[in-house]
């Protein structure tokens, strides 16, 4: 199986000369796709779309992208946000879309150049729509590949999960404008009320969350490097585009549709949106 990848600017060009060098705590990776373009055209159709960008930037991206999309290609999202597979959907109704989440730290660190600093990446698609076998099919080709790979059937919960765990570390981030471990040490119980407002919204969807998942998001943050920070901080400091909208507005909007009341997330996003960085 051929993979391709498709990419634009000073990242095209590197990748182009070099490939992709990922570069993690054991050792250097790199990696050569068979074609990279800014050209999706000149790809063909794929039986695979692996969608990797910014929440801000799917729909554009889709469009980009619909000369790869044929009758049977598989479309699956591994970004930020929890209705990212409805989104598509509405573009390319008659099309088959996946969900998809990924688990990782990584930054890039120069063009074509992947600093990634975790150790347990995991990688988890699937659909409760689909049949099971198509699903498997790749499953097989991501484990071959030394990935990490999971295909459970509850992938709805799978995509909370993820999200609990980026929304309200993004949030509170971002609104402190400080890095996970100050915010931990100073703001802890602010941390945790964010997590509870989270978590009920969870509940009155129907999603059933671990146990403890509030303690847990957090203790697990607590080990990450000192002065490591959320990508959404970053990119507010950045002055740049921002996931603000997917990970803490849809909350706030999910409490309208279902008349909880989130203070904490209400206070935080309201704050952001107007910008505490100007």
């Amino acid at each position: 199986m051929e993979v391709n990848f498709i990419s634009k600017g000073e990242n095209l060009r590197a990748i182009r000369t070099n490939g992709l060098l990922v570069r993690t705590p054991e050792s250097e990776i790199q990696a050569i796709p068979a074609q990279i373009t800014d050209q999706p055209s000149e790809i063909g159709i794929v039986d695979y779309l692996f969608c990797c960008t910014k929440s801000y930037d799917l729909e554009s991206n889709i469009e980009q992208l619909k000369p790869v999309i044929g009758e049977k290609t598989v479309i699956i999202p591994f970004l930020n946000g929890l209705d990212n597979t409805q989104r598509i959907q509405q573009m390319l109704p008659e099309h088959t879309v996946w969900k998809g989440c990924v688990y990782i730290g990584s930054r890039i660190e120069a063009p074509g150049i992947i600093n990634r600093f975790s150790t347990d990446e995991r990688l988890f698609f699937g659909s409760e729509e689909s049949e099971r076998e198509p699903q498997q099919k790749l499953l097989s080709i991501l484990l071959v590949a030394g990935i990490n790979a999971f295909n459970p059937e509850d992938m709805e919960t799978r995509l909370w999960k993820k999200f609990f765990f980026i929304s309200t570390a993004a949030t509170i981030t971002s609104y402190y404008n400080l890095p996970i471990s100050e915010v931990i040490r100073l703001h802890k119980d602010t941390f945790v009320k964010l997590g509870e407002e989270l978590e009920q919204i969870a509940r009155t969807k129907g999603i059933r969350l671990p146990e403890q998942i509030v303690t847990y998001s957090i203790e697990s943050r607590n080990m990450m490097p000192t002065g490591a920070t959320t990508s959404i901080h970053q990119d507010f400091i950045k002055g740049g585009a921002n996931e603000l909208e997917t990970l803490t507005g849809y909350v706030v909007r999910l409490a309208e549709q279902e008349q909880i009341e989130i203070p904490v997330y209400r206070c935080m996003y309201n704050a952001l949106k107007t910008s505490l960085y100007r």
